[in-house]
């Protein structure tokens, strides 16, 4: 390899991002070193090694061509499908919920993938039809049916974050299409007059959630207890926070899951509204550093798709805080980079490389 293709390749490299990317990822350390009480295992150092890993793969991924992407994506699509038909029968039980396939080396939960399968399929779907097109039946039926399968088959599993996830990704991206609003509208009111119908299907656990998010202190010994505790924790990190290893709602155990899905309520304890507004801050420029993505993207295919993966990282963001404030049900969506676990940093920064990807290939056809 010529010499000079290695630096003109780094100095193409979205640097800005990448340190994002890295800097909310480092500080996630921080605080999984703190809620160990200032031990780098069993937490902070394997989630360390997990980013490196997979920051290595967004860079591999982002080498790839958008025209090979937009090939690929509908395979994709097919074989994750498949796969989550193979969860409900080989699927391995974990907390009560079948999510993951065990393949020995690896357990894979396909579900993560889907997240921005979902965008890319729909991306290519509406890329081969003409915009006039968009706003017919025949336009918006397929798409609305390659959302529904992946999301009847995670809420069975049950996962109605991960399902909810999903649904919103596909949604984003018939939106950036052009579908018309009105009949987002009309799915709108068509989904609250079968809410009757899905609570009486839904697991008496889902229920309870949602009976505890309108009020918490009906319970607040038993399934209230998780909210509560976070908000305790939250409020109790004033303005600055009460400073690294000096959080009490998480060392003394009074905060359930402070590592992962709570894992927010456990930084704004010791690090306060500064730390919490940092955190959201980096969460929003990145976000923004996507929709750019996708307002320089020269092809239909790459703003959909950079428009639909930049949403879903935001959408994770979103749904995880408003579930740790309270301002909505626990679901079960940790926050991406920072909570310990693999699944919702692999999808991130899978997102990452294959925006980078989209942006690389704008750039070239524009030279």
């Amino acid at each position: 390899m010529s010499t000079s293709i290695v630096p003109t390749t780094f100095a193409r490299l979205p640097w800005g991002a990448l340190f994002l990317v890295s800097a909310i990822a480092g500080f996630g350390l921080v605080v999984l070193y703190s809620a160990a009480g200032g031990r780098l295992m069993p937490w902070a150092l394997p989630q360390g090694a997990r980013f490196c890993m997979f920051l290595a793969g967004a860079l591999v991924l982002s080498r790839l061509r958008e025209d090979q992407l937009k090939a690929a994506s509908w395979p994709a699509y097919i074989l994750l499908v498949l796969l989550l038909f193979g969860v409900e029968g080989l699927g391995a039980v974990r907390g009560g919920s079948r999510r993951w396939l065990d393949l020995k080396l690896i357990r894979l939960q396909p579900s993560e993938l889907m997240k921005p399968a979902i965008v890319l399929a729909l991306a290519a779907f509406y890329d081969h039809l003409p915009a006039a097109e968009t706003r017919r039946f025949s336009a918006i039926w397929p798409a609305a049916l390659a959302i529904a399968v992946p999301f009847a088959l995670v809420l069975v599993q049950p996962d109605l974050g991960t399902a909810l996830m999903i649904a919103f990704g596909g949604v984003t991206a018939m939106f950036l299409a052009g579908v018309p609003v009105r009949l987002f509208a009309g799915g709108i009111a068509a989904a609250v007059a079968l809410t009757p119908v899905a609570l009486s299907h839904m697991h008496d656990y889902q229920r309870s959630r949602i009976q505890i998010f309108l009020n918490p202190e009906s319970d607040p010994l038993g399934t209230g207890y998780h909210i509560i505790q976070s908000k305790i924790a939250i409020g109790s990190g004033g303005i600055a926070g009460k400073g690294l290893l000096r959080g009490t709602q998480s060392h003394l155990d009074y905060l359930p899951e402070g590592h992962t899905d709570f894992v927010f309520a456990t930084m704004a304890e010791e690090w306060g509204l500064l730390g919490g507004i940092g955190l959201i801050g980096a969460y929003i420029a990145l976000t923004l550093w996507g929709l750019a993505v996708a307002m320089r993207a020269t092809s239909r295919f790459g703003r959909i798709a950079a428009g639909g993966l930049s949403t879903t990282i935001f959408f994770y963001v979103a749904i995880n805080l408003l579930m740790v404030m309270g301002l909505a049900p626990v679901v079960g969506i940790p926050l991406p980079l920072v909570s310990y676990g693999g699944s919702a940093m692999m999808t991130v920064l899978l997102c990452l490389g294959l925006l980078m990807c989209i942006d690389r290939s704008a750039r070239a056809r524009r030279r």
